[in-house]
């Protein structure tokens, strides 16, 4: 009997309402082995409101010792004053350090149901099957001085974005070992020709290909990706690149598939949970979309397919991870869409609706 630990951090917006739906469909799958433990807690602005800060230790605590993590997404208008000292993200910044979380792991595959819902032609975005794979712990996000200030010019501002060999090194063989269990491309992105963080990546992400001979390798810069993930999205495998500019093209590509709603993700790191894998952070890339939180209108589907991840990454279920991406399928494929991917003459269904959909293609 597998009875894993699971941290519910539902967060703000409509974080609530799309990680409701994934803990349902996990709750469905309970029985012959699997009996999952869950545990909920606030983060983010809904922690900020209570308790005064983002996170409190003893929450981090607990997420230290779950076997995983599954989280809704943090932030809103209400919290975003610049000047202010305790802001939502900061829970995120604390849980990826305070776990170990290094490597973002960003699929984007698009349906063949879903092709049209892109805002690109069919012919392009049809097929596409790719992973980014991001790094967390380094770069502009934590460098230091990363502050405004005044100056002979009056205000300025400044960021630094550090990197040291052992946090590409890590995070390419990720990239690498992934490609092994796919179609054996990566390609490392970088801006090379500017900074100096990029030459150094670039050197280092081509030591480690050397090491992976079975593996196709390139470097991109990262404008040139950016322009590739619209012209021919479908030629990428695996894409291994730094924080900044992966949380830039994880965006761009989300796009492929017509939208965010749809794209799950993790994050990993060296730790291992009580089942001898990977302690994750699971969660859709999409962010709290104050604009729709309690109207039933968010896509529960990337945070369906990121407990799918969890399943299968951190728990060792790949059977009941294939289910759930097999129960999505389904349901796609017999027209059912939320309003982000809605077609004009198609079957438009709520957040909750979609959720129950989903779980009723779990019990058939």
């Amino acid at each position: 009997m597998i009875k894993p630990s699971i941290l519910v951090l539902p967060g703000d917006g409509i974080g609530p309402e799309v990680t409701r739906q994934a803990v349902d469909a996990l709750l469905a799958l309970a029985g012959n082995g699997f009996e999952p433990e869950l545990a909920e807690e606030a983060i983010g602005g809904a922690s900020i409101d209570a308790h005064g800060v983002a996170i409190r230790s003893g929450v981090l605590d607990k997420a230290k010792a779950a076997d995983a993590i599954l989280l809704g997404a943090v932030g809103g208008p209400k919290w975003d004053d610049p000047r202010a000292t305790v802001r939502p993200e900061q829970a995120l910044f604390a849980l990826r350090k305070g776990l170990g979380l290094f490597a973002n792991l960003r699929p984007v595959r698009v349906l063949a149901e879903l092709a049209d819902a892109s805002t690109l032609k069919r012919s392009v975005v049809e097929g596409v099957d790719l992973v980014i794979v991001r790094e967390l712990t380094g770069g502009i996000y934590f460098g230091q001085p990363s502050e405004r200030r005044s100056g002979a010019n009056g205000r300025e501002a400044v960021d630094t974005m550090p990197y040291h060999e052992g946090e590409v090194r890590r995070l390419m063989r990720v990239a690498f070992e992934l490609a092994r269990l796919r179609r054996r491309k990566v390609a490392s992105v970088d801006k090379a020709n500017v900074l100096s963080t990029s030459r150094l990546w670039r050197e280092v992400a081509g030591e480690v290909a050397r090491e992976y001979a079975d593996v196709a390798f390139e470097h991109v810069l990262v404008d040139a990706m950016a322009m590739h993930l619209i012209r021919r999205p479908r030629d990428f495998d695996v894409i291994a690149t730094e924080n900044l500019f992966g949380d830039i093209l994880t965006d761009e590509a989300a796009m492929l598939s017509g939208s965010l709603g749809l794209l799950p993700s993790a994050s990993l790191g060296a730790e291992t949970n009580r089942l001898g894998k990977p302690r994750g952070l699971y969660e859709p890339i999409h962010g709290s979309a104050p604009d729709i939180a309690g109207q039933d209108k968010a896509n529960p589907l990337a945070m369906i397919l990121s407990a799918a991840m969890m399943l299968r990454y951190s728990l060792g279920l790949d059977r009941e991870a294939e289910r759930i991406e097999t129960a999505v399928g389904r349901v796609l494929a017999d027209g059912w869409r939320t309003p982000d991917i809605a077609e004009p003459t198609g079957k438009t269904i709520g957040t909750a609706l979609m959720g129950r959909r989903v779980v009723a293609a779990l019990a058939s």
